[in-house]
């Protein structure tokens, strides 16, 4: 069985284009994970995309993990919510100034608690300034990520309110995927 999945790819082309989302109330930081950790980046795409079925990473092995985090211009940056992991963010440095937003989310405990935006706006912006943490990369030009219909329901306009615009829509059947949770029967009842 098949269903239609909606892409839309957004930009952003001067980082004047972002609009910041306020931070949210309490003890929320968002810090870089600098040290490559296949553990621990697997977590997070688990946990964050289990439940709106990220499937693609999830077959990799320990050392295609390693491969892709130890690339020049990846930086995953994690929101934390009094100590405990809520969320992240994956920047990918391309080439000619672009940055993508490889990943974002949220582990489903911390959404709507108005980490989401924070998030967001935060990567926007460390991507807007990565050139500066990765010796001979030329600035940052453009800023941009792609969503799906699959992605959680407030994706689209967390998006569009931190000033991202809308450049590309694309209509694809894909096989249908149960979600796999973060775990096996995660999502059982």
């Amino acid at each position: 069985m098949s269903i239609a999945v909606t892409t839309w790819s957004l930009e952003q082309t001067s980082p004047d284009d972002l609009l910041p989302a306020a931070a949210p109330d309490g003890d929320v930081r968002i810090i870089r994970a600098e040290v490559p950790s296949p553990e621990f980046s697997r977590f997070l795409y688990a946990s964050v995309g289990g439940d709106i079925r990220w499937t693609d990473r999830l077959g990799w092995t320990y050392a295609r993990w390693q491969e892709d985090l130890l690339r020049p211009g990846v930086e995953t940056w994690v929101a934390y919510d009094r100590g405990t992991p809520a969320g992240y963010v994956q920047l990918e440095a391309q080439d000619e100034g672009v940055v993508e937003i490889v990943y974002f989310g949220l582990v489903p405990a911390f959404r709507g608690r108005r980490i989401g935006g924070h998030l967001l706006s935060y990567g926007a912006a460390r991507a807007w300034d990565l050139a500066g943490r990765w010796p001979g990369r030329v600035p940052t030009k453009r800023v941009w990520l792609h969503t799906c219909s699959k992605d959680g329901e407030h994706a689209m306009d967390n998006y569009l309110r931190r000033g991202f615009k809308l450049f590309g829509t694309e209509v694809r059947e894909e096989p249908e995927v149960a979600a796999p949770g973060p775990w096996p029967g995660a999502l059982a009842g």
